[in-house]
């Protein structure tokens, strides 16, 4: 392992007996610590430790823009360290490369761009940005690795009463749809309400200074459409901006704030906890408490043909670009960070147009899913072709995704497509014409073993110590074990719940207690003549595990598992260990 350590400090004690202790300093540019930045500062401790041979439980953090000290309790995360260094291991020494996965760091990499290139042209999970580690691993699982093979899973479901009231849940596979058949798809019944003039709102911010130095607002009335722009050099100049936008929302008839995300929802939030809260009933007041996040209205309602429902993504649908391409939230920040250093105007310009551009896109966005929701109400079962809107939980569509026909180039799967249709239907669908008919032949189902004891068996066991070979002994009590098992007749063979009664004895010489067959020792619910019966027609009879086990399932009634095959497997192993070895 190798790190390099910012600083080391000393920390010595009194008295000579103790060790002198040395804690590791990182220095970090960040106002807010993440819990990343807290394992980096484990990773050095536990390679100051491993040099040294001596245990470092802290270290220390030096960060913000006053140079602030933290320390941290660095043994707390040694464990997680070590687990990490395990994996970073694992894949230093795989010869393969590893998996492409786009993630939520990719907007801070330099091979940003070739990477997605690379996702894109496999079709790979990981572009459906909502979609987590853990569904996906779900999903590779069932053998469902690229967006197209997802798409073909969605299958509508039809809610039950008592949740139609409730927001339908997300689904990747209908937004995977959307991206391979590029239309808009539809569930339920999404709702847009404004009344009033809108104002659309877009925040520029640093969110490791809670800090908002940008406040875009593009107010539209009738025909006419301006943009307000207000900018803080600084951070004592946030008051000011607000109290500006306060005075634009109040000058308003009716003012409706229209965003998205919930970056502005925290912006109002906190700009109302930190410089007072407003008062009732005037119109900025009632503006920000009712202020729609549309998002809300998009999420798991509707779905556009985009890998996220980002505002680049979804407006990007709709034909809307930025005048700078590469433009992304977390550019913003490092164009803030450097006209503090340049006081370049032409900056300045660049993060004006880019917050106006985000406000006209989201003009746009709300126009085209006001559309929508139009359409969805004079066409509420619409399902054409040539439409770019599709409800996804009419019957239509129902009908359509269940029964669509299967094409293959490979003859053979479409055969077993069609014979799994007609298993459906045979197992899970009754078809009838003309009255019903009141008695419907049931599937058989396999009948339970009984646990009712059929028969008792008195076992005679010798009375001779098995260690020391002497009948000296002491009569303890009887034992009882009950088992299924087979009774075996002349020309006949019974399934029965056997009752085998023990007779225990304590040799007075030894200790020893005797009295129960070794075969009966292990705990196990199936006889010793079963058991052998069983494997009598795998090993002697050479019929397959598989139809053995069906065998017994369907003639006996048992629900025998193949974890059950593979626990008798070993309790005869076992008992034949001496016989296989002597016979050897």
């Amino acid at each position: 392992m190798e790190s390099r350590l910012h600083a080391v400090e000393r920390m010595s004690h009194s008295g000579q007996s103790k060790q002198v202790q040395f804690i590791p300093i990182r220095f970090i540019f960040t106002n807010k610590l993440t819990k990343d930045d807290k394992l980096i500062l484990a990773f050095d401790a536990l390679v100051l430790s491993e040099m040294l041979r001596r245990e470092v439980s802290h270290g220390k953090i030096i960060h913000s823009n006053s140079y602030s000290a933290v320390k941290i309790k660095t043994s707390v995360l040694t464990g997680e360290v070590r687990k990490l260094v395990g994996k970073i291991k694992i894949l230093v020494a795989s010869t393969s490369p590893p998996d492409l996965i786009l993630n939520r760091h990719c907007a801070e990499c330099e091979y940003q761009a070739r990477c997605r290139q690379k996702a894109i042209e496999k079709d790979d999970l990981s572009l459906l940005a909502g979609m987590s580690e853990k569904e996906r691993k779900k999903f590779n699982s069932k053998g469902i690795f690229t967006v197209t093979q997802l798409s073909y899973t969605f299958r509508p479901r039809r809610r039950p009463k008592r949740r139609r009231d409730k927001r339908e849940k997300y689904h990747h596979s209908l937004k995977a749809l959307a991206v391979r058949e590029k239309k808009i798809h539809v569930v339920g019944s999404p709702a847009i309400k404004i009344e009033g003039t809108p104002v659309y709102l877009d925040v520029e911010g640093l969110p490791d200074l809670d800090f908002y130095y940008l406040i875009g607002m593009r107010i539209k009335n009738g025909e006419s459409v301006v943009q307000h722009s207000l900018w803080a050099d600084s951070q004592e100049e946030e008051k000011t901006i607000w109290d500006q936008f306060l005075e634009i929302l109040s000058a308003i008839d009716d003012p409706v704030l229209i965003h998205y995300g919930s970056f502005e929802t925290a912006f109002l939030k906190r700009m109302c906890e930190r410089y007072g809260k407003l008062i009732e009933g005037t119109a900025a007041q009632k503006s920000i408490t009712e202020s729609l996040n549309l998002l809300t209205v998009i999420y798991s309602q509707i779905y556009f043909p985009g890998f996220s429902n980002g505002l680049k993504d979804t407006a990007g649908f709709f034909n809307f670009t930025w005048t700078d391409i590469d433009c992304a939230g977390i550019l913003s920040i490092a164009w803030r960070h450097f006209w503090e250093e340049q006081h370049d105007k032409s900056i300045k310009e660049k993060l004006f147009r880019y917050n106006a551009q985000d406000c006209e896109a989201l003009e746009l966005l709300t126009e085209a899913i006001r559309q929508i929701v139009v359409h969805i109400k004079n066409d509420p079962i619409n399902l054409a072709g040539e439409s770019s809107i599709v409800r996804a939980d009419s019957e239509k569509f129902l009908k359509k995704a269940r029964w669509q026909i299967f094409k293959s180039p490979v003859s053979s799967f479409e055969y077993i497509n069609t014979a799994a249709h007609w298993n459906y239907q045979r197992d899970r669908v009754y078809v009838r014409s003309g009255q019903v008919k009141q008695n419907i032949k049931k599937h058989w189902k396999q009948p339970r073993s009984t646990t009712h004891v059929e028969k008792i068996i008195n076992w005679e066991c010798s009375q001779t110590c098995p260690v020391c070979s002497r009948t000296y002994y002491v009569k303890g009590p009887e034992r009882t074990k009950t088992f299924h098992d087979i009774i075996f007749g002349h020309r006949s063979m019974k399934l029965r719940y056997v009752k085998y009664v023990f007779q225990t004895y304590t040799c007075r010489k030894c200790g020893k207690s005797f009295g129960i067959p070794d075969k009966f020792q292990q705990r196990c619910k199936y006889g010793w003549n079963l058991v052998a019966y069983f494997f009598y027609q795998i090993v002697d009879l050479c019929i397959p595990q598989r139809t053995v086990v069906q065998n017994f399932n369907r003639l006996f009634g048992f629900r025998l598992h193949r974890s059950t095959l593979h626990n008798l497997k070993i309790r005869i192993a076992d008992y034949y260990k001496e016989t296989n070895q002597r016979e050897g």
